[in-house]
């Protein structure tokens, strides 16, 4: 089935995908979200704001941004 992902809060997701060239682009997230965004390949995804991202979500931002599931539990 895959690997059980860790309970991480929106501001770890978003330190994770910083390692991978993502940044915060402040005022394009809406009310309760944040939208990081990578130049090169260009990709842009927006993380919910909250103290416990559910783990289909993190699951789900994981595919979008192309990485496995490995890859980004050694980003943390």
């Amino acid at each position: 089935m895959g690997k059980r992902l860790p309970v991480l809060s929106a501001g770890d997701v978003v330190k994770a995908l910083a390692k991978v060239g993502f940044v915060e682009i402040p005022g394009r997230g809406k009310g309760s979200h944040i939208f990081v965004f990578r130049q090169n390949p260009a990709k842009g995804i927006t993380v919910p704001r909250e103290k416990e991202v559910k783990r289909g979500t993190l699951r789900s931002i994981i595919r979008e941004v192309d990485l496995t599931v490995d890859e980004f539990l050694l980003l943390l």
